[in-house]
């Protein structure tokens, strides 16, 4: 009897270093948490939080979105319910306002981490991030799905280059509201940008 529990005794500890283990040795994109940002870049490449971003229609009307928000990648992949944040957003036709309220991030379709030079991301292109730590900056692309504080629904593509990442990346937002995809680009300001940062938990 004596001996069964000595077992018993080894194996639950055993069981319990393996669970701490395999808890503190996830990598980036395995169940890692990450912070998603819209932000602004001055005159002297200073990153900062509270930016904005946009993208044109097809007709030239455009969405601006501000925002930032969190999520979990599943490690498994699929789409995970486990994100937070959101922000503001405000369609034009031209200069003309012609709607503006919030939006909620709902779920994360996918996410994808894009090379980068950790952990000189962006100090490697002469910027200063002053969002989070730049040992945690990340070149990624995800995909959220977001509802509109008007009752639209769509889907919200960040997409962030850093020091070391292809140029085939690109740099900012496509985002679709109801049935108006804004996918073009060349709306996008030139002091509007991304950037991703792993959380450490």
């Amino acid at each position: 009897m004596k001996a069964n529990r000595r077992w018993f005794f080894v194996a639950a500890t055993l069981l319990v270093v393996l669970f701490l283990f395999a808890s503190y040795s996830r990598g980036d994109g395995d169940e890692a948490q990450f912070q998603w940002d819209l932000i602004s870049v001055d005159a002297n490449i200073n990153l900062r939080a509270g930016g904005q971003d946009s993208a044109g229609a097809a007709d030239n009307s455009t969405l601006t979105l501000t925002g930032s928000g969190t999520f979990i990648e599943p490690a498994s992949g699929g789409t995970s319910s486990a994100v937070t944040g959101g922000g503001t957003w405000e369609t034009f036709s031209g200069t003309t306002s012609t709607g503006r309220g919030t939006y909620e991030a709902t779920s994360l379709v996918r996410f994808t981490l894009a090379p980068c030079t950790v952990p000189t991301c962006v100090s490697g292109f002469g910027g200063t991030d002053l969002v989070g730590n730049e040992s945690d900056a990340r070149a990624g692309l995800a995909v959220l799905r977001i509802k509109y504080s008007d009752g639209d629904s769509g889907v919200l593509v960040v997409s962030c280059n850093l020091n070391g990442t292809p140029a085939n990346v690109f740099e900012g937002i496509i985002a679709s509201k109801g049935f108006v995809e804004f996918w073009n680009q060349a709306a996008n300001g030139a002091n509007s940008a991304t950037i991703f940062h792993v959380l450490h938990r």
